[in-house]
């Protein structure tokens, strides 16, 4: 087995690594004057069951179309040298969510990178918590693996619940299914009673707008589920309607900390007790000090170093899935 952390993800493949009690394998990267680079294996990987860490969530400096474009040449030199399989693990998942057309002329960015990890002989993608889990597995041919980041969370919610009843809520219509699935597993693992809630959010050229609330808040704690936190401004709006109901605290929980420009606002809004994510994006691991006291960050490496275990030994993989056998 060969273990490839690109240059952006060296922090989560350390991890990754240790989990796994290897050394990642070397790599060279180089960046040209205009622009191009490439990247190569330092090792032979001619029969080797391949495996390439790259998360692909754009940051200051390297976007997500330049970290796209890395995996799938350094896949398609893998197999160009001989690799016997390779596997991208993309912890974000770039373009996930333009995933159907819902305007006139719209791109289906999903499908399109699909083919691109195809036609590049990718053998298997695995990925966490995808925006929409369905379009993700009818976009691609190869074989995926969505792994379930919600296990990560449990210990988390726990801790900050303490004893009191709990709401699990989505923020918006379509992340209903994500959180009735995180409701199902805190009803098994968590003692407190579990509640279930979203409210309505539509976006049209850039305009919010959506008034419809479901669920009983009120002396509750509510955790705000979501894939991802981008500005923030979703969890923000649900937070105050929650604590407008009597919420008794307001927690935002995502696995993917995207904290694009205007994030500032949710680690000083006085709605929102903490913010916890995972480190699935690199950006999360150089958040200011202002930040850090309201942030928590959980590790996705034991998630992804029991994948990787598994598809290597042709293991069960339903668990990691969040499937039921």
């Amino acid at each position: 087995m060969r273990l490839f952390a690109l240059r952006e993800t060296n922090r989560l493949g350390g991890h990754v690594a240790k989990a796994l009690d290897v050394d990642l394998d070397p790599h060279e990267e180089r960046d040209f004057e205009d622009g191009e680079h490439k990247a190569r294996p330092l090792v032979s990987v001619r029969g080797q069951d391949v495996y390439v860490l790259h998360s692909l969530a754009g940051e200051q400096g390297v976007s997500a179309n330049d970290k796209l474009l890395k995996l799938l040449f350094f896949i398609a030199t893998c197999r160009e040298n001989g690799a016997a399989r390779v596997t991208a693990i993309a912890p974000y998942l770039s373009y996930a969510r333009k995933d159907r057309q819902t305007k006139a002329r719209d791109p289906v960015n999903t499908r399109y990178v699909a083919q691109l990890f195809e036609a590049v002989g990718t053998d298997c993608l695995v990925t966490l918590d995808v925006h929409n889990f369905a379009a993700f597995q009818n976009a691609f041919r190869c074989r995926t693996l969505h792994l379930d980041a919600g296990g990560l969370f449990e210990p988390a919610l726990r801790e900050l619940a303490g004893a009191d009843p709990i709401v699990v809520f989505s923020p918006d219509g379509g992340g209903v299914k994500r959180a009735q699935l995180l409701k199902e597993r805190c009803e098994a693992t968590i003692g407190n009673e579990v509640g279930f809630g979203f409210m309505e959010k539509r976006r049209s050229r850039g305009v919010v707008s959506g008034d419809l609330f479901a669920g009983e808040v009120d002396g509750r704690v509510v955790f705000l589920i979501d894939d991802m936190i981008s500005t923030g401004g979703t969890m923000i709006r649900a937070a105050h309607a929650c604590r407008e109901r009597g919420a008794k605290d307001v927690h935002a929980i995502a696995t993917h900390g995207l904290f694009s420009k205007g994030a500032e606002a949710l680690f000083i809004e006085p709605a929102i007790g903490r913010v916890v994510v995972t480190d699935s994006v690199a950006s999360v691991s150089g958040v200011s000090a202002g930040r850090a006291a309201k942030l928590r960050v959980l590790s996705t490496a034991p998630l992804i170093a029991e994948a990787i275990k598994r598809l290597h030994a042709n293991g069960s993989i339903s668990e990691l899935a969040g499937m039921e056998t």
